[in-house]
């Protein structure tokens, strides 16, 4: 992966966060994963196939995914299970969104999503992984890639 290819997933990201709330997110600095994934609350995840194979995956807060959410249905009452949905909406909406950077050939599947932080999972993207801190009002998020 370059750092041109680095880069799009970075500036859809920021995208992203304008689009949605008129607040640009901060990103920080990109770094190589060493060991385990650092997992938040909850974590979108999707694996990339075609001309590029690995994946990516979002991990947030849930008070981060709720003030999301809550953009996004214009309400303050965000259901548990809507909190769920919106690491996968958020996952899917940033691999979309590079998929058009990328082309046709990069193939994205439907999201998983994790809830909590099992000690046993193991996010199987092909190394060199890198992870991208979110920063976005008082939250903090991870972006993290893989890709052959």
């Amino acid at each position: 992966m370059t750092e041109q290819e680095l880069r799009i997933f970075i500036d859809v990201v920021i995208d992203y966060f304008v689009l949605l709330s008129d607040e640009s997110a901060r990103m920080g600095v990109p770094y190589i994963q060493e060991g385990k994934s650092q997992l938040l609350d909850f974590t979108g995840v999707i694996g990339i196939s075609g001309a590029r194979k690995g994946g990516i995956f979002v991990t947030a807060s849930s008070s981060m995914l709720k003030e999301l959410a809550s953009l996004i249905l214009e309400s303050d009452d965000v259901a548990p299970d809507e909190i769920l949905d919106m690491v996968g909406e958020l996952t899917n909406t940033i691999a979309g969104n590079v998929r058009r950077e990328f082309g046709s050939s990069f193939m994205i599947s439907v999201p998983i999503i994790v809830e909590g932080r099992p000690q046993d999972l193991r996010l199987q993207i092909k190394p060199p992984v890198f992870v991208v801190p979110i920063n976005w009002r008082s939250y903090q998020a991870f972006l993290s890639v893989g890709l052959e």
